[in-house]
């Protein structure tokens, strides 16, 4: 039986990913003041001993007024490098490869944690209030009810900018190995990008290309501070429903290639605060055509994510050649196990090698000893109809 795909080996510049199956990042809302806790470490850890690839650590903000909750991990200063470099030598030691995203949540910043409800935050409490101010390129609200941001100045946006390249810079010296760039879900690089959300009508608004130009001077910009060795991914909303879609898409990754980009995230959304639904329903792989298209007209690496839920399906959307790797989230949060679960399905991996010893040493006992016992997660319960 060939190797499935899904558990290849995948060399991207100097860095080797055991397989394709990456966990997203995803927000967790839990720093204090920024900084990473217990349940960071724990909630890495679980995936990088569940079997993944790659463990890219939730969108990490590169200053304190790119703060979406009170809860956001923060890379804005070099006290932030020991709790994050805890993570990442977790994750090493159980044979994943350390990644973390960088942003910046502009206007959609200082709000309640979505359990909380997610509504704009008040004054109370808040002791830097006035510091975590709301930025984005226009001074334009979304949706209308919010409070309005301020619009950058030309003259801060160097500033900016720079803040991305030292956020690089300290996510190296803590280790990490693979750096994802978020300029989607109608966050500050989003907003610079849609013309719904920039307005400007200097060299960083109007066309489409000077609205690339943020992004495109963020990533030049994290390249002099991240290694050559190390892969850079950059997470699109490759179709946001307000102005920027799949042809933009394209023509931004065909710039960003060539200035050390190595993978196009591909998701969609966040600009209106509506579903995206022109690639079809929101169900099973809905935003796989995005990866599929970025990959084929811009000639650069994909990343697809949304709904995959099933070994077999992600198999095959890497069968089909739609995408290079396989992102998880919210399957992840339901089964952490899911790459361990996923090759046992695929057949492969009989000995559980893809988990630490104290994992695989009583799975495979098991496995051997007791044929007749099925894993729960392959089916419903004790009787099959």
């Amino acid at each position: 039986m060939a190797q499935p795909m899904l558990f290849e080996p995948i060399s991207i510049r100097d860095v080797t990913l055991k397989n394709r199956v990456v966990v997203a990042p995803m927000h967790q809302y839990s720093a204090v003041k920024g900084f990473a806790q217990d349940w960071h470490l724990m909630n890495a850890g679980r995936y990088a001993a569940g079997g993944a690839g790659l463990v890219i650590m939730e969108s990490t903000k590169v200053e304190r007024r790119g703060c979406g909750t009170v809860g956001d991990l923060g890379i804005w200063d070099d006290a932030f490098i020991p709790g994050l470099k805890r993570c990442v030598e977790f994750i090493r030691k159980h044979n994943s490869v350390p990644g973390i995203q960088l942003g910046h949540s502009g206007r959609k910043a200082r709000r309640f944690r979505p359990w909380e409800g997610g509504a704009p935050l008040t004054p109370d409490g808040i002791d830097d209030w006035d510091q975590w101010e709301l930025v984005s390129s226009s001074a334009k609200n979304s949706p209308e009810t919010d409070p309005t941001p301020r619009a950058l100045t030309r003259d801060e946006i160097p500033q900016m900018i720079e803040r991305w390249g030292q956020a690089a810079r300290r996510a190296h010296e803590a280790g990490f190995d693979v750096l994802d760039i978020h300029a989607a879900h109608g966050y500050l690089i989003h907003q610079f990008l849609s013309p719904f959300s920039n307005l400007r009508n200097d060299d960083y608004g109007g066309s489409e290309l000077n609205r690339m130009r943020f992004c495109i001077e963020v990533v030049e910009c994290v390249r002099t501070y991240w290694p050559a060795s190390k892969p850079l991914f950059v997470r699109f909303s490759v179709e946001d429903d307000a102005g920027w879609g799949p042809d933009q898409s394209v023509a931004l990754a065909k710039i960003l290639k060539p200035k050390g980009v190595d993978v196009i995230d591909c998701s969609s959304g966040g600009m209106r605060g509506s579903p995206v639904v022109s690639a079809g329903p929101v169900t099973y792989g809905y935003q796989v055509p995005y990866a599929e298209r970025l990959r084929r007209d811009a000639d650069i690496m994909s990343m697809a994510v949304g709904l995959i839920v099933h070994a077999d399906q992600a198999e095959q959307i890497l069968q089909e050649g739609r995408a290079d790797l396989i992102a998880l989230a919210r399957e992840l949060l339901y089964n952490p196990n899911w790459p361990m679960d996923a090759a046992q399905k695929l057949g492969v991996d009989r000995q559980f090698g893809s988990v630490p010893p104290a994992q695989a040493y009583w799975l495979a006992k098991r496995a051997q000893s007791v044929k007749s016992v099925v894993p729960s997660t392959f089916m419903k319960g004790m009787n099959v109809d």
